[in-house]
């Protein structure tokens, strides 16, 4: 099998709080394909997101439309709340796209039950997680899911 397309969702105008965990689930996923947004990492992106001045809010949606219906695969940290993560997430699901979602329990806070109650077993999974616990989660998920690779 060629190389996954990933697609990888986490907060921007949300919060950025994560980024650096991000950048981190981003290069690990990179083992497994190609991360079409790897962009989210990115320490010079703030929450006001890339520079909408120059490219648009319709561009940026366009885009990041076209590359979700790429991906094989979509990964999401869904630990900081995001309505963006969230539409993406919900499109995903109505492309009939393979789902993991990454939920960090130490946080403190509460996944919605709009994601955590979606996981099916098959091709939406959430999982709780810690950032040490990003290898092995995502080497089993990828294992499991994709067994030719």
């Amino acid at each position: 099998m060629a190389a996954l397309s990933l697609y990888f969702c986490g907060s921007l105008r949300g919060g950025r709080e994560d980024r650096a965990l991000y950048a981190d689930i981003i290069r690990r996923l990179q083992r497994y394909g190609t991360v079409l947004t790897e962009h989210i990492g990115r320490p010079d992106i703030s929450e006001a997101g890339e520079d909408v001045q120059v490219v648009g809010d319709k561009f940026i949606h366009d885009r990041d439309m076209s590359w979700l219906q790429q991906a094989d695969v979509v990964v999401a940290e869904v630990t900081q709340p995001s309505l963006g993560v969230g539409y993406e997430l919900g499109r995903a699901v109505a492309m009939n796209k393979k789902i993991l979602c990454l939920f960090r329990v130490s946080s403190g806070r509460v996944l919605s039950a709009m994601i955590r109650g979606a996981d099916n077993g098959r091709s939406v999974l959430v999982r709780d997680y810690e950032p040490q616990d990003v290898e092995g989660i995502l080497r089993e998920y990828f294992h499991l899911t994709f067994p030719s690779l």
